[in-house]
Order: C-alpha cells, then sequence, then structure tokens
C-alpha cells in the first residue's frame, strides 16, 4: 500500500532534502547542524534544500547570516533558499526577506507512485516524442523552452550540455517535434539511492498548447522512470501544470518557493 500524503512528504523530507545528494557533477552536498546546502560552480544551482525542523525564531537570523556569509565568502553572488510551507519556525519566509532574500513565485510540491501513473503516450497528429542526444539537441530544447516561457535558457543550457556529458545516467531530456521544429521539451532528473525522479520543463509553444503534449511528455518520462526502477515522480507545479498533474494523479504535499539572494 503506498504511503498517505504525511508519510508520503516525511519521506521526501528525509530522501530529497535531509540526505540531499549533489545535482550536478562537481556539486557538493554540505551539512551544518541546522542546514542542508548545496555548492557548485557559478552555472550549478546553488543554495538551501533543508532546514532543521527544530529551528527556532532564537536561531533562525544567526543561520540565515551564516548562509549569507558562507555563499558571498565562496564568490558566489546568487543563492537560493528553497523554502517550504511546512518549514519552521512559521516566520522564516518574513526572516528571509528581511535578510535581503527575493521570494519568487511559489510553486506545488506534487509527488505521485510511478505504478499509478498511465504511461500510455498519446500525441496530436504530427508530432513526434525522442530523447536529446547532443549539443543539437540542447539548442532545440533551448528554442522550445524560450518561445514557451519567453525567458532566457543560457543557464541552463550549460547545466544541461554538462549533465549530458558528464553524467548521462542522471538526466533525461526529451523534445516534442513537429517537422524539424521543436513545440515542447521537458527533462527528467533522476536521483539514485532516493526512489525519486524530479520532472521539471514541460513548456510547450502557445500554437500547440491543449492539445495533450504536456500529459504525453508526463507519461513518457513516468516510463523511463519504471524502467530504471523509481518509485515516485516528483514535480514543482506551477498554477498552469498543477492542476493537469493533479487529474494524472500527483498528490499535492506542500507549497515551494524560491528565495533568492543577490549580492548585487
Amino acid at each position: 500500500m503506498n504511503p498517505g500524503r504525511e508519510a508520503l512528504l516525511a519521506l521526501f523530507d528525509r530522501e530529497m532534502r535531509e540526505h540531499a545528494r549533489p545535482d550536478a557533477p562537481g556539486g557538493r552536498v554540505e551539512r551544518t547542524g541546522d542546514v542542508v546546502r548545496q555548492v557548485g560552480a557559478a552555472d550549478d544551482w546553488n543554495g538551501v534544500v533543508w532546514s532543521a525542523p527544530d529551528l527556532d525564531p532564537a536561531r533562525a537570523d544567526a543561520v540565515i547570516a551564516e548562509q549569507v556569509a558562507h555563499y558571498t565568502a565562496l564568490g558566489h553572488d546568487e543563492f537560493e533558499w528553497k523554502l517550504y510551507s511546512h518549514d519552521r519556525p512559521a516566520d522564516l519566509a518574513q526572516r528571509l526577506t528581511a535578510a535581503g532574500f527575493e521570494a519568487e513565485e511559489p510553486e506545488t510540491l506534487l509527488v505521485a507512485p510511478v505504478a499509478e501513473l498511465s504511461t500510455r503516450v498519446a500525441l496530436p497528429d504530427g508530432v513526434r516524442l525522442r530523447t536529446v542526444r547532443d549539443a543539437d539537441d540542447v539548442e532545440l530544447m533551448a528554442r522550445a523552452h524560450e518561445r514557451a516561457f519567453g525567458s532566457d535558457w543560457s543557464r541552463l543550457r550549460q547545466q544541461v550540455l554538462t549533465r549530458l556529458a558528464e553524467d548521462p545516467d542522471g538526466f533525461v531530456g526529451v523534445l516534442a517535434m513537429v517537422g524539424d521544429e521543436p513545440v515542447s521539451s521537458a527533462r527528467m532528473e533522476l536521483y539514485p539511492g532516493t526512489g525519486f525522479a524530479g520532472l521539471w520543463g514541460g513548456g510547450t509553444v502557445e500554437a500547440w498548447r491543449g492539445k495533450g503534449i504536456y500529459r504525453a511528455l508526463v507519461a513518457f518520462r513516468a516510463r523511463i522512470a519504471a524502467e530504471r526502477g523509481y518509485g515516485y515522480l516528483q514535480v514543482d507545479a506551477s498554477d498552469m501544470s498543477a492542476p493537469i498533474l493533479r487529474r494524472l494523479g500527483f498528490l499535492a504535499l506542500s507549497t515551494t518557493t524560491p528565495c533568492v539572494y543577490r549580492s548585487r
């Protein structure tokens, strides 16, 4: 029997946060008494992934200041504190803001047992899915992402190129193609030893939205996750994606807000 919501959230916190593994080649995870943080190169994701559940108001401000000093001393002019709505103390978000962090758009943490998800890929006529194989495919991913989201993909481009070259077994990139044109792209991060795989991206260009491509990308990656022995899929979902994922069988566990510190 699959665990309930509270047990699943506890499993996620333990496996993916408290005992986090580096998500980039060359990155490292550092554990102090009160936080777990990731440190990598400038193009990698750098930030705090977990804070102790007994972190209280008397220690919180000092712990926050320690992280700012730590990353600044390493020469990182930007890092993130990945805040979850169930983290403590209850006013941690306000304390981060007071310390100079900027809260970005919140997302819903959704998790689903892979065995309960459909792996049937249904696509509109003319659309095909394939995995990312090389640097040219990464450029297609970038084109699809920038057209779908209207945002720059240069930092993600470098991260994906590095993963493809140095850790291909821990990363899956997927393209939805119409002829030679990318109309959607998505990624899956595999976290060995955790039982979790993470779904990221899934942006579709406007003319192709509402045709089932996003659902097909989820099913396609769920199939790969199942083949590789992963038990759960995890998504930090936008307001646009969350309703679709709930209909597919994902369970909302918490809300996560990227709190970003920029020193300049």
